[in-house]
């Protein structure tokens, strides 16, 4: 672990859609947002970023949705099943940011778990920031290989025209820093784990498992899952990890968790 590390998560409202999307369970059915008001449930789906302050760099984890969400969504039409509707001015990327005294020019790296919409809605912020954007090799590949603008929740307009690096493996990145190849959401997904010398261990599994409802046991997979196989090994592969180190999951979209943790700009872990 890194002595002088901090970990900041960083809440960006939510977005609202039919549990269904995130708890595939039996007797559920996918609504519209204009139909919300009919079972099943529609439900809070808080998003959020994670800054790590290391001595060796200030690392961003996912850049959350955009303010344009409604008219960059619109060719999709996951504005309809995600609108991105509870979230308040001072609450989206560019606005958190200011309030813990930052720019884009002061992250050294944006790591994307993987390149959803609702995870790198924001990464345009960061084109000739200087910061080093970072994703797996393998999200890489899908996310610039399909045809067409945008297939499921991968829209192009959110990173094209940027420089990514990649990493391969489950791998440091930093001291401290580690990188977890959790497949399955995406063909790219990963997980981080941050070692601190107060808190202990604390793995952001991001959509790898959206909430602790999902982790289980048993673990209960989502709509969205590119290859449930691998999703099913990688919810196990964290669970072998967090039982070992001891560890803190924190869930990618769990309305109820979001309120519990320790969340910027008043609350940081260490």
């Amino acid at each position: 672990m890194a002595t002088g590390t901090t970990v900041s998560i960083i809440p960006c409202g939510a977005m609202t859609a039919d549990l269904t999307w995130l708890l595939l369970a039996p007797g559920r059915a996918i609504r519209r947002r204009q139909d919300k008001n009919l079972p099943p449930e529609w439900v809070d789906v808080p998003t959020h970023c994670v800054l790590v302050d290391t001595p060796d760099g200030k690392l961003l984890w996912d850049t959350s949705c955009p303010r344009d969400w409604e008219t960059r969504w619109a060719p999709t039409g996951l504005q309809d099943f995600f609108p991105y509707d509870k979230v308040s001015d001072d609450e989206y990327l560019d606005s958190r940011l200011k309030q813990l005294g930052l720019a884009p020019g002061d992250i050294d790296y944006v790591v994307f778990s993987h390149l959803h919409f609702d995870h790198a809605g924001n990464a345009q912020l960061f084109k000739d920031s200087g910061a080093r954007l970072v994703c797996s090799d393998k999200e890489k590949e899908f996310a610039f290989g399909f045809d067409g603008p945008f297939t499921g929740a991968h829209i192009k307009d959110d990173y094209q025209n940027l420089d990514f690096e990649t990493v391969s493996g489950d791998a440091e990145f930093l001291p401290g820093v580690s990188f977890i190849q959790t497949p399955g959401h995406t063909p790219g997904s990963m997980s981080m784990r941050v070692d601190l010398p107060e808190t202990g261990t604390m793995i952001f599994t991001a959509d790898a498992v959206y909430m602790g409802a999902s982790y289980g046991p048993p673990t209960v997979p989502a709509a969205i899952v590119n290859n449930l196989e691998q999703f099913y090994a990688s919810v196990e592969k964290l669970r072998g990890i967090a039982t070992e180190s001891n560890a803190t999951l924190v869930f990618g979209h769990d309305p109820d968790q979001i309120h519990e943790l320790r969340t910027a700009p008043d609350g940081s872990y260490r």
